[in-house]
């Protein structure tokens, strides 16, 4: 199971509180206050770890409760502060902070029914007065009355201002708190609280003896939402049945499902490119297919989307067969649209177009009407199916990639 978005719990430890206590030793009077203090509480630490892939730890376990620290003892001895939590996430998660939940509106009880002749009599005073009557109600419903001379005030909701139907993800999920990209990095999701004094610390010439000593300060707490963004060097992006699985099994030793029906891959598939002359290594992440209106969330949408926001390089995989009755310049140009209304930046990510399926028999009448129609476009025609051109598109992933990572 992949899980790339999971909302958690997380509560660090309560400090522990000071301690009230006296020395007490044989031969010596009025020992003094002794009291120690409390340990402090543990706290709840996220670290990126290149070794994990999703957040299927954090579906099992949503609940991050880090120990309590230790009250003080006597003898002026502290207590234990509690134990660190260490949660490990894959490097690419993003941290957002949920808002709180509004406070429960409390409601009023509704009001008990009265007789049937006060509500006559009152609808006769109404009608005396010129005002409408009351309205009568069932025995468990309020009763509405009049508001006699009183005018009611006219309130246009038109001039409000309504929400915006699709608010931006940011919005919806919170305050982003942490990016964890990098390899070992640490971010302290809640701080423990401190510890309490005991009462030796408020001994002074005046006071000798306090009697009190100070309760720990509980911890941080609250509901966040951790999104994982894969990091990828490559994005492979194209239409559903366009061979982006077979593609990523030919360059890779990546084994995802390959059918010929669409839809074939659900969830994000990483390959892992080898050159063997130099042992350079490039990721590659296979993005389940997109379809029209996909940054609307059709078909699976903002589900996956967001994957290739970190890729250096995109690559548009275009079946050059047509072989679900599509033009392959349509694809093309609608792959574009869907990538700029999702995010404009990655129009501007170097991208590599992609003509598979160049062993079916009508790709090549397909590949000379797509460069009339879209003329200065570079196309890469490959066979994924029989390592046509497989190489040189490894070759031109690799420049690419690194040209990326120059600028």
């Amino acid at each position: 199971m992949f899980v790339d978005e999971i909302k958690i719990f997380a509560r660090a430890g309560h400090g522990g509180k000071g301690c009230v206590a006296f020395h007490r030793e044989a031969y010596i009077a009025k020992g003094g206050p002794s009291g120690g203090n409390g340990g402090r509480g543990g706290s709840v630490i996220l670290q990126a770890d290149h070794d994990l892939n999703n957040l299927i730890n954090q579906y099992y376990t949503s609940k991050l409760i880090a120990q309590v620290g230790e009250g003080g003892m006597g003898k002026g001895m502290d207590g234990h502060a509690g134990k660190d939590l260490l949660v490990k996430v894959p490097c690419g998660t993003l941290v957002w902070r949920l808002p709180a939940a509004p406070p429960p509106v409390d409601v009023p009880p509704l009001p008990e029914d009265e007789n049937k002749d006060e509500d006559e009599d009152e609808d006769e005073e109404s009608e005396r007065r010129g005002s409408p009557p009351m309205l009568t109600s069932s025995s468990k419903r309020a009763v509405i009355r009049s508001s006699g001379s009183e005018r009611a005030m006219e309130i246009d909701l038109s001039a409000e201002e309504e929400p915006a139907p699709d608010q931006p993800a940011d919005e919806e999920k919170g305050e982003l708190i942490a990016d964890l990209t990098e390899h070992g990095q640490q971010f302290v999701l809640c701080k423990g609280g401190r510890g309490g004094l005991g009462n030796r610390n408020f001994a002074t010439a005046v006071r000798q003896a306090p009697r009190f000593a100070q309760p720990g300060e509980p911890g941080d707490e609250g509901n966040f939402l951790l999104e994982l963004r894969i990091i990828a060097d490559v994005g492979l992006v194209g239409y559903p049945n366009a061979g982006k699985s077979t593609l990523l099994t030919a360059i890779s030793h990546a084994r995802p499902k390959v059918a010929a029906y669409p839809f074939t891959t659900l969830t994000p598939q990483i390959g892992i490119v080898e050159y063997p002359v130099d042992y350079h290594r490039l990721v590659v992440c296979d993005v389940p297919g997109l379809i029209e209106g996909a940054h609307q969330n059709v078909g699976l949408g903002h589900e996956f989307l967001r994957h290739i926001q970190r890729c250096k390089v995109i690559v548009l995989l275009i079946d050059m067969a047509g072989t679900d009755g599509r033009k392959p310049w349509d694809d093309y140009r609608q792959l574009l649209n869907e990538l700029e209304l999702y995010d404009e930046a990655l129009l501007e990510r170097p991208r590599l177009i992609v003509a598979n399926k160049m062993d079916e028999p009508q790709s090549e009448a397909n590949l000379k009407a797509f460069k009339r129609k879209l003329r200065k476009t570079p196309v890469l025609p490959i066979s994924a199916g029989f390592d046509e051109g497989v190489g040189k598109f490894k070759q031109l992933i690799r420049e690419a990639v690194a040209e990326a990572g120059a600028e």
